[in-house]
């Protein structure tokens, strides 16, 4: 049996263990589980750390098992929060359960014979039916008000700028957090909880209360990952566009990829080591081949291509390659034509853009192209001079002629133009 601790640590992936908990893992094969709100629809990379400990402890010969947290994602968890969350609906919850599990899938084996398989548990299916004086007498009782003040989490938004406290159902996070540890060590053998850094107060309650409820003789432990933070020490996985995440509605694969093609060197030496399942030798391998020549951004360039297949598939990720090549002169008009709407938009957001409209197709290109109010060409006669001198191209193919009609047929989408000027200026027109 793989070490998992071992795994861990060598991928920078360990910063807090119970005493004991290496031991138990080279023991036997071991139930863990790791918890997740369904506040989206989607999961974003802030949450792949967590999910790339799930994968490791399978690949190690461990069981894992993802518990969705239908009833505490109706209440909300006070780590690391500065406001109490929004509450949701069922119906909101059951869909958002549905859509993370599809993700999660790509990441672990839930199908199968093996005694390792993955499963996905819903805290609701235990929670729905537990009366509050059920939870008062069963849970309650074995957890002192002294122990829960205690924990970091309360401290802070007890003593948080905001000041506005915190409330009753905020409170008893952890207890009900605890009770789902509690609950599938009982009912599934599950004796190992990992999570992020910042649930290790949640964590241990589970432990403890295990411990007072059921004896002191038992076997429970907790493992967390470190919060990951950029090398400036900024929060990772943030753009300004907001979250990365793995839905790729939400998040094209193209903008997707990305965002791991343009992370520093630095950052790309430890993410791979998180975020990919490539052995020691290859990464160590990576890691000196990029030291030889940074400019080729080898590192970057594999990190990327990893875990966009991981995430959406080989297909999404040569058409990211595809996209990205558009910009730099190396693709053609087939190459344009498969993008869909959003990537093309996101491809060309940082160049000049405008709008005309539909009564204008039919006009010649040095017409169409040097309107008021386009500032493509300093005029018609220097647009001519560069179509001559085959400097212009439309929609990728070289512009032959430039009296050439523009038509319904040129556009892309159903409604843009991409004309290019030279080799690295562009344009977007939009066709309304």
């Amino acid at each position: 049996m793989k070490n998992f601790v071992e795994e861990l640590k060598w991928r920078g992936m360990l910063a807090q263990i119970m005493p004991g908990t290496e031991e138990l893992l080279m023991k036997e094969q071991v139930s863990a589980y790791l918890g997740t709100d369904p506040t989206a629809d989607s999961l974003h990379i802030g949450h792949l750390c967590g999910i790339m400990m799930l994968r490791h402890l399978q690949h190690c010969g461990h069981k894992p098992y993802l518990l969705v947290g239908g009833a505490t994602g109706m209440i909300g968890d006070p780590s690391g929060k500065s406001m109490e969350r929004n509450l949701l609906d069922a119906e909101t919850l059951y869909h958002n359960q549905e859509a993370i599990k599809q993700q999660v899938s790509k990441f672990l084996n839930f199908d199968g014979e093996e005694s390792n398989k993955a499963e996905m548990v819903n805290n609701y299916d235990w929670m729905k039916d537990f009366t509050f004086l059920d939870f008062a007498r069963e849970v309650g009782k074995h957890i002192t008000v002294n122990y829960m003040m205690a924990k970091d989490s309360v401290k802070t938004r007890l003593n948080g700028e905001a000041n506005d406290g915190l409330s009753f159902t905020e409170f008893t996070y952890q207890l009900l957090q605890g009770y789902d540890f509690l609950y599938l060590y009982q009912h599934k053998g599950v004796k190992l909880q990992l999570g992020g850094n910042d649930q290790w107060g949640n964590m241990t309650t589970g432990t403890e209360l295990i411990r007072r409820t059921l004896g002191n003789d038992q076997e429970a432990f907790c493992l967390t990952c470190p919060l990951i933070t950029k090398a400036d020490g900024k929060k990772f996985g943030k753009t300004e566009n907001g979250n990365i995440w793995l839905d790729r509605h939400r998040t094209t694969p193209y903008a997707f990829y990305q965002f791991w093609l343009n992370v520093s060197d630095e950052d790309a030496e430890k993410y791979i080591k998180i975020f990919t399942s490539l052995d020691r030798e290859t990464i160590e391998a990576l890691v000196e081949e990029h030291k030889q020549d940074p400019g080729r951004r080898v590192l970057q360039k594999r990190l990327a291509e990893e875990v966009t297949v991981m995430v959406h598939s080989k297909e999404d990720l040569d058409m990211a390659i595809e996209a990205s090549n558009i910009l730099f002169g190396k693709a053609t008009k087939e190459s344009l034509e498969k993008l869909d709407e959003q990537t093309l938009l996101e491809v060309f957001a940082g160049v000049p853009q405008y709008t005309v409209g539909k009564d204008l197709l039919g006009t010649v290109a040095v017409d169409f192209f040097t309107q008021d109010g386009m500032d493509i060409f300093p005029s018609k006669g220097e647009m001519r001079k560069m179509v001559k001198a085959g400097g212009v191209s439309l929609n990728k193919e070289k512009m032959t002629a430039f009296d050439q009609l523009i038509t319904v047929n040129d556009l892309v989408e159903g409604k843009y133009l991409l004309l290019q000027r030279g080799k690295k200026n562009y344009f977007l027109v939009t066709v309304n």
